[in-house]
């Protein structure tokens, strides 16, 4: 119950829709009982048991209320009916039906307001987890698969959802209605009620030790899931690969591995689940048997009970049934949902270890450099930087260059605030950027990295994603920029075509120059290009490589590169190896020292 408590914070938005829930199931929960209450005139007619009262009865206190009411109803069928037996037949099977109706009106009007408040909890859920798992930094997915973290957010928030009704009807409807039933049978007999008490603990005690592992069944089960969406995700993903290297049978040998666990978790689980019922109804009827023989004793040996009475009494008993077995259902569904909301909290309690300070600057322009002091900086135990420093001033361009591994996308990935230095500072005109808000530190990079990943939408919408309202003439002027424009307005539907997946109805040079376009569109004064050019043919990285000249144009860049003819105009270029800078100076300069620089240049100009 622990973690319902969290998840019950979502429902305060739409309490308005409980407290009508509540109401409305009063209502069901008493005339549930009442509709019962209402054969008992019904069959004292039929069985010529009614006795004629042509004077109202007085009320004469709590302890006469018993006879008072019987003596009224007998009253007001007497004086409706006259000796027309058939008369009084027809009015108390009104009665009854009048009650029945009131009871299943309520009932509809309380899961119409029910229906609310769920939806509205799945909606604000789904909202704060899609909003959570965009805000978590890019190291918490290195460690979570992408298919468990879909799982969460679709199926485990869906079990929340029916949970939580399942809890509503524990804590509200299903009780009242028992409460309220006993009190009737309080009324009609103490002695045949209290006999009733000695067997429902009984059978609640049975039921209860069915549940108690359906919380770990649950979890294996959810975990499953999760399991095969991302072996779904991953294939989705790397299909091309797959087919390249006929891996189809080894991929499905490890799906169907997962989905036959899944299938085994299932069924003890639903099997566990599945006994409640039938145990709950057994025990009801084994209750109902021995108040059949106790009752009979009363009805036919004691003569402390008429027959009217006792057949009503039975069904109240057997009214009780019912809610007890949603009860019991719902306690089921408490624990499975328990499982489902602890993974779903796992995600929206995961603390974001890259914090803004309380009130954080909020940059809007760059004047003079972007500088890193004395910066380390590990993934996991080794140190990827360590005692890095560097200075990019305003209106220059920096490259990055060294074998892989050697830290160069890390320091992009730091300077972007992606992740936190160990050690040492960042600053931007002074100021450490953990002092800046995060939103106005991207807002001053723009950032195009190695793969170009777009998004299933038009063209126009993935070049406009960093300025959103952007007109026509700035979208376009931006595509010609990044040499984009003309391939654009060859496509079927032009800036309005749908690029797919991926976008991979383009070719990777196509994607690339999409990927700039965006990053043009944006405008900001400081630009980091991490191997943009590395992973394509000569005549597109030629069309990309003149797009991105236009793009560092009068502006401060930091150029990651693999091939190092794109970077030989940096005004300084910067050679790393295993975290530390090695050389540093102009394409020229580096050259003439004939050293690591010279080297690199050397194998690529064999290559």
């Amino acid at each position: 119950m622990n973690y319902f408590k969290k998840i019950l914070r979502f429902a305060t938005p739409y309490k308005k829709f409980a407290y009508l829930n509540i109401f409305f199931n009063i209502l069901y929960a008493l005339f549930s009982a009442l509709s019962f209450v209402a054969l008992i005139p019904m069959l004292k007619v039929l069985f010529n048991q009614t006795t004629k009262i042509y004077t109202e009865p007085t009320y004469q206190g709590i302890g006469n209320l018993e006879d008072y009411l019987k003596g009224y109803l007998n009253y007001w069928v007497t004086t409706y009916s006259g000796e027309d037996e058939m008369k009084a037949l027809v009015f108390v099977i009104a009665l009854v039906l009048i009650l029945f109706l009131l009871k299943n009106v309520f009932n509809y009007l309380a899961m119409y307001f029910i229906t609310f408040l769920r939806n509205g909890v799945l909606k604000d859920i789904r909202n704060r987890m899609y909003q959570k798992i965009t805000d978590l930094p890019i190291s918490f997915y290195s460690e979570k698969r992408k298919g468990d973290v879909i799982a969460r957010i679709t199926s485990d928030v869906l079990e929340i959802q029916h949970s939580f009704l399942s809890i509503l009807e524990l804590l509200v409807r299903e009780p009242l209605t028992i409460l309220f039933t006993i009190a009737v049978m309080f009324f009609i007999s103490v002695k045949l009620t209290l006999f009733v008490f000695i067997f429902i603990p009984l059978a609640g005690m049975i039921i209860s030790r069915i549940g108690k592992s359906l919380k770990k069944k649950s979890d294996r089960v959810q975990k499953e899931q999760g399991e095969f969406l991302s072996i779904v995700e991953e294939t989705l993903g790397g299909l091309r690969v797959i087919k390249a290297f006929n891996s189809e049978s080894r991929f499905y040998k490890v799906f169907s591995a997962s989905t036959e666990r899944f299938f085994h978790f299932s069924n003890k689980l639903l099997n566990r689940q599945n006994l409640a019922s039938p145990t709950g109804e057994f025990l009801g009827i084994m209750v109902i048997g021995v108040l059949l023989w106790f009752g009979g004793k009363m009805v036919l040996v004691d003569k402390t009970l008429d027959a009217s009475s006792f057949i009503a009494y039975m069904g109240l008993a057997y009214n009780i049934l019912t809610p007890a077995k949603a009860i019991s259902k719902a306690s089921y569904g408490v624990k499975k949902g328990n499982a489902a909301a602890e993974r779903v909290l796992e995600i929206l309690e995961t603390e974001n270890p890259i914090k803004e300070v309380k009130d954080p600057i909020h940059a809007t322009e760059f004047n003079s450099s972007l500088t890193l002091e004395n910066i380390a900086f590990k993934y996991e135990d080794d140190w990827v930087l360590k005692d890095f420093n560097l200075e990019l001033t305003k209106g220059k361009t920096v490259a990055l260059v060294g074998q892989s591994g050697s830290g160069k996308s890390t320091v992009a990935n730091l300077v972007t605030r992606f992740y936190d230095v160990d050690q040492g500072q960042i600053t931007i005109d002074g100021t450490d950027i953990k002092l800046l808000s995060k939103r106005s530190l991207r807002e001053l990079m723009g950032l195009v990295t190695q793969e170009s990943i777009l998004f299933n939408d038009t063209v126009r919408n993935n070049i406009s994603l960093g300025k959103e309202g952007a007109s026509e003439e700035e979208i376009i002027e931006a595509a010609k920029i990044a040499n984009a424009h003309d391939f654009i307005s060859e496509l079927p539907m032009g800036y309005d075509t749908n690029i797919g997946d991926s976008g991979n109805k383009l070719s990777g040079g196509q994607k690339q120059r999409l990927s700039i376009a965006r990053a043009v569109l944006k405008n900001p004064p400081i630009m980091i290009l991490d191997e943009a050019t590395s992973a394509l043919d000569t005549e597109s990285e030629r069309l990309v490589q003149e797009a991105l000249d236009k793009l560092m144009q009068n502006r401060t860049s930091l150029v990651i590169a693999h091939r190092l003819s794109t970077i030989q105009k940096a005004d300084s270029i910067v050679v790393m190896e295993k975290g530390k800078i090695l050389e540093i100076g102009t394409h020229e300069v580096l050259l003439k020292q004939k050293g690591v620089y010279f080297k690199l240049v050397a194998m690529q100009s064999f290559d």
